[in-house]
């Protein structure tokens, strides 16, 4: 649209002082005659935008003409560049982010968008890792909208265990944990969590919904992981795995390093706390020879029962 594409020239004049039409076009992805019109079009609104003639011109903005930043000392500058807009693994939302951090930067007063810009140079933040999370975000946006117009939100969800299910809840709001995103909703049958990459044909409805009045989506969420904790405290197991494997159940699962329990060469022992038996045998089936369980019996008995079914359903076919 156009007023978003004025917007958007009038911020990178404030953000560099001065810049060509043709820099404007390719930042823009527009062609040159576009830049030069909306540039009159600023102009006509009396933005105080002027053109410098001459083989090092361009366009700049009137100095001064710039909206400062009250209260923004330099220990806040700082945390707010070494947070760096990552968007959490959503290329939408890290270019959102990026766009305000923009706004933010051309607002500054000149000494403080120098300092900012040193700071730049020497931070890089890479959020993609060496391993992909496996996370699709494909739905975030559609969460995302019906959480912040307080409709109702009507999806399908597959659980740890693979159970599917159709949800319809409403949705009160949406927590970030690692590059995991959290959709807290309530159900007919009370408040629950769902993992937004599990969740797949999502429709935000027309119907809204009354929000508890009273509801603290911190204190909810503060409140719910303890009780997962304590919950997973309930089955624990330890198990022998290759350090890949290791790494991989570490970012799922609450763990503690078994330092003082001897491991085979190329092998760490870990102690995993699940919510229950059934979520331990689903995960450690999934890893096949790269788990082994140590402790309890039960668990490993019940592992070497369904491995042996398996092969020998293997063997029929």
């Amino acid at each position: 649209m156009k007023a978003d594409r004025l917007m958007s020239v009038l911020l990178l004049l404030q953000a560099r002082g001065q810049v060509t039409e043709r820099e404007l076009a390719e930042q823009l992805e527009v062609s040159q005659r576009t830049i030069h019109r909306d540039l009159e079009s600023l102009s006509a609104a009396r933005i105080p935008v002027s053109a410098i003639r001459g083989a090092q011109g361009g366009w700049q903005l009137e100095k001064g003409w710039r909206t400062h930043v009250p209260g923004l000392d330099e220990a806040e500058l700082n945390a707010l560049l070494m947070a760096q807009p990552r968007g959490l693994g959503n290329a939408r939302l890290a270019a959102a982010a990026q766009s305000a951090l923009n706004k933010l930067m051309a607002a500054m007063p000149e000494p403080m968008k120098a300092q900012a810009a040193h700071l730049q140079q020497r931070l890089h933040v890479d959020p993609t890792g060496w391993r992909d999370t496996g996370e699709d975000l494909s739905m975030l946006a559609a969460v995302q909208d019906a959480v912040a117009r307080d409709r109702k939100l009507t999806f399908d969800y597959t659980k740890a265990d693979g159970e599917q299910s159709s949800r319809t809840v409403d949705p009160l709001g949406l927590v970030s944990k690692g590059l995991t995103w959290y959709l807290v909703a309530r159900t007919a049958k009370g408040m629950r969590t769902f993992r937004v990459s599990r969740m797949k044909r999502v429709a935000v409805l027309a119907v809204g919904f009354e929000r508890p009045a009273r509801f603290d989506l911190v204190s909810h969420w503060q409140a719910s992981t303890a009780e997962l904790n304590s919950r997973r405290a309930g089955y624990r197991v330890i198990l022998s795995l290759t350090e890949d494997a290791a790494r991989r159940v570490q970012t799922w699962c609450v763990t503690k390093p078994l330092a003082a329990r001897k491991a085979e060469a190329g092998r760490v022992m870990l102690q995993v706390d699940f919510d229950n038996d059934r979520e331990a045998r689903f995960i450690v089936l999934g890893f096949g020879s790269a788990v082994r369980v140590v402790e309890p019996e039960s668990l490993r008995q019940g592992i070497e029962d369904e491995a042996r079914v398996v092969a020998g359903v293997a063997r029929r076919d």
